[in-house]
């Protein structure tokens, strides 16, 4: 494999993060009605931080939760084992918009799952889509409302987003796999 290039360094995480959170912000002018929903795992950390600079912004608590799609994959037979992880959605969906948030939109399948995921819980007036890096690749008709970065890439590379949150320092690099 071929060294990582960084695309991202932690200062531009940041600042791609904040303009994220203004178009949020810009799209959506009845802000009460706007509740985050983080995937797992990178997708939490980064709708934990967007909920900081929207709360910002609006001046009230916007409401954030963290979905596990592990169970609504298409792909579940391809895993033995699958590593499940929280749900914690602790509000009602029901009418509200629900930004739904990932650090990399690929194929569009986590997504999907996200989407019948979110069924569980009520029925949202409007569903948006924020990703850090929006990769292409799609076998599904989804797209991200709030993008950081198209990142054009071949199917023989990898985006990998490291986030502090994990312990590691913030970054986007891409390789060759």
């Amino acid at each position: 494999m071929a060294e990582p290039r960084t695309l991202f360094t932690s200062a531009l995480v940041e600042r791609t993060l904040v303009r994220i959170a203004h178009e949020i912000s810009e799209r959506n002018e009845n802000s009460r009605e706007v509740v985050l929903v983080g995937i797992h795992r990178g997708g939490v950390h980064l709708a934990n931080r967007l909920k900081v600079t929207l709360e910002s912004i609006w001046q009230h608590r916007v409401p954030t939760g963290e979905l596990d799609v592990t169970m609504h994959r298409d792909d579940l037979d391809k895993h033995p084992a699958p590593e499940m992880r929280v749900t914690s959605i602790p509000f009602d969906i029901t009418g509200k918009v629900v930004v739904l948030v990932d650090d990399v939109l690929f194929s569009g399948r986590t997504t999907r799952a996200a989407l019948d995921a979110l069924n569980d819980f009520g029925r949202p007036e409007v569903v948006q889509l924020a990703v850090l890096i929006d990769r292409g690749h799609r076998q599904l008709p989804i797209r991200a409302d709030f993008i950081g970065k198209n990142v054009p890439t071949s199917l023989q590379e990898r985006i990998q987003v490291s986030l502090r949150e994990d312990g590691l320092e913030d970054s986007v690099t891409i390789e060759k796999l």
